[in-house]
């Protein structure tokens, strides 16, 4: 795939604009907006999902104190459930890309599409792996919600989300069979919602 140059874009307050957590069961899908600054730039950044978890974090870190501005956001599981997965990460990445300050002049979107923003946008599909500062914002999106998960599972240490992150394991299936649904467990997802109609209760 051709490399993707911001040389046609005629502002330096450019946006990358990922989200994470678009396919689990449970937990919010969160989105991150991120500008970087050009006169502190950060290092190593790539798609996220190519880091291990110690460099993602550590990458992270760099991003908050390097960029010129970031901002994470989110649609919760009744959001999900009320607008569909498409529409409540659409709504995730205008919460994240409205927050920032500066506030972006041209906003890059990971995928092959955008959602309504107050300023221009174009899609990149694999962006996390071709725009820095959409690998950026795919970084700070999935330690979010990595964070979010490992605190659910503190929570509710029966369910095994610090491993799977939310995502239809057949162990978190399984758990969703032996210990019924959570209030953070998206009801309009397949498996969630066959298993509330089938007669098991709500935890």
């Amino acid at each position: 795939m051709e490399p993707f140059t911001l040389d046609h874009i005629p502002t330096h307050l450019i946006a990358g604009v990922d989200e994470v957590g678009r396919g689990p069961l449970v937990g919010n899908v969160v989105a991150a907006a991120v500008i970087l600054d050009p006169a502190r730039p950060v290092a190593g950044l790539m798609d996220s999902k190519k880091l291990s978890a110690v460099k993602r974090e550590a990458l992270a870190m760099q991003i908050r104190e390097q960029a010129l501005c970031w901002s994470i956001a989110w649609a919760t599981p009744a959001e999900i459930d009320e607008l569909n997965i498409l529409h409540a990460t659409m709504l995730a990445m205008q919460r994240a890309v409205a927050s920032l300050a500066p506030a972006a002049e041209f906003a890059l979107i990971d995928g092959n599409r955008c959602p309504a923003l107050p300023c221009p946008s174009q899609p990149v599909v694999k962006g996390d792996a071709r725009v820095q500062c959409i690998s950026a914002a795919s970084i700070l999106a999935k330690v979010f919600r990595d964070q979010e998960m490992a605190q659910l599972d503190q929570q509710y240490p029966d369910y095994g989300f610090a491993q799977h992150k939310g995502y239809p394991t057949p162990e978190h299936l399984q758990a969703l069979k032996a210990y019924g649904a959570l209030a953070e467990h998206r009801r309009s997802f397949r498996p969630v919602r066959e298993l509330l109609t089938e007669g098991f209760t709500d935890d």
